[in-house]
């Protein structure tokens, strides 16, 4: 199954934040759609760098109170590993687990397309196993 499966599947809508919101915009991004990280993009087609609750936790014992006024692009991680829509959910699933990666933005033609988690993984990888199961249920009854 390749990321474009999932992405036809679960839509490409990608949340992003501005590097200038604060980290309270940030922590109402995250709330209002239930999420737990955004792409950082000025301009929603190029990607700046991703923030997610981890960033905020690990800065809680730096910036303290003050985290709430301070801007996504001093807690977001600038070095973004991104996928393709053509890998394959196996290959991001290594990737995701090797790296402890949550969420993976997903790039096409210098363009973020999507972005894919950890539970489309899990899910995508649920339903092949869950395929392959049944296949050999009905080979083993003919």
């Amino acid at each position: 199954m390749l990321i474009a499966d999932i992405i036809r599947s679960k839509g490409s809508d990608v949340v992003t934040a501005s590097p200038n919101d604060t980290v309270a915009d940030l922590a109402g991004l995250l709330a209002e759609h239930r999420i737990g990280a955004v792409v950082v993009s000025g301009d929603g087609v190029t990607i700046d760098g991703i923030v997610s609750e981890r960033d905020v936790v690990r800065a809680i014992p730096t910036r303290g109170a003050d985290l709430i006024s301070v801007k996504v692009s001093e807690i977001m991680t600038r070095e973004v590993v991104t996928c393709t829509p053509k890998q394959t959910v196996v290959q991001l699933a290594d990737l995701m687990t090797q790296h402890r990666f949550r969420h993976l933005p997903v790039v096409e033609n210098d363009a973020l397309v999507a972005i894919i988690s950890i539970g489309d993984i899990v899910k995508a990888r649920t339903a092949l196993l869950e395929d392959e199961r049944d296949q050999l249920i009905d080979y083993v009854r003919q």
